[in-house]
């Protein structure tokens, strides 16, 4: 074997060890992207579904579309079963997380800064109201669920419909009743399957518009002073630390403030 060819090898099988090396970086970095952490961890819950909660007893939606009032509202999974539908809301975060049940806005502490969002529980009622409307069935036979992914931890005491993604199968399990006659099931199934509730890339599109229209930091908002759009910061100093509110994007130029609606 002459020098070249030894010299060919040696690089064939460098570039071999620097790819096994690499790809775990950067597997590693891209989890640190929210995007792809958060569709990872759906990704991971809805896995969990399909492999344990069998087929024959719980039929599984995930990224429900339905119309409401003021739009439309999206459902991140539902589990119909004969023992009650379940709603799931779910989370990616990382920290720490304070918040009860009645709660208007929760915290979540990382990396010595604080943050706040809305009590999860709220945001999912809609959706809960949403599915009740479309399907016509008792309130009480609607379980309303948030699963937290990602490495966060409760700080707080949480209601048992609060729960992390690995409990989430065994939540489900845990109710035995039976609340709906198999043809009640099937009708059930058939109107969450129908046309009302979709997830084409249209209605898909349309839903994204409607939620930017609300909450676009630059959406319809212009300072009260200068004109200029308004966006949203975080308070970084005082006893307001952590909290948000609408700033000037003028800034410095422009002090003006507002809060948040």
């Amino acid at each position: 074997m002459n020098p070249s060819e030894i010299i060919s090898q040696l690089f064939g099988k460098a570039w071999w060890l620097l790819a096994v090396l690499l790809v775990p970086i950067v597997i590693k970095a891209a989890l640190q992207v929210p995007a792809i952490k958060g569709a990872f961890g759906e990704w991971l819950l809805a896995l969990s579904i399909k492999f344990k909660l069998p087929k024959d007893r719980y039929k599984a939606f995930h990224n429900l579309i339905l119309p409401t009032p003021d739009g439309t509202t999206q459902i991140d999974h539902v589990i119909v079963s004969r023992h009650g539908i379940f709603v799931v809301e779910t989370k990616t975060m990382s920290g720490r997380i304070f918040g009860s049940e009645h709660q208007p806005r929760w915290t979540q502490s990382i990396y010595g800064k604080s943050y706040l969002f809305q009590n999860p529980l709220r945001q999912n009622y809609k959706h809960v109201k949403a599915l009740e409307a479309l399907l016509g069935i008792p309130t009480e036979d609607i379980h309303s669920v948030v699963v937290f992914l990602g490495s966060c931890e409760f700080r707080s005491e949480m209601p048992d419909n609060i729960m992390f993604g690995g409990d989430f199968a065994n939540y489900v399990k845990h109710f035995s009743s039976q609340v709906f006659t198999e043809h009640e099931l099937s009708e059930i199934i058939e109107k969450t399957s129908g046309s009302v509730v979709s997830t084409a890339s249209n209605i898909q599109h349309e839903h994204v518009a409607r939620l930017k229209a609300r909450s676009d930091p630059d959406h319809s908002r212009q300072c009260p002073r200068c004109g200029n759009a308004m966006v949203l910061r975080t308070a970084r100093r005082g006893s307001s630390a952590g909290n948000r509110f609408w700033g000037c994007s003028g800034y410095p130029a422009c002090r003006a403030t507002q809060p948040i609606d």
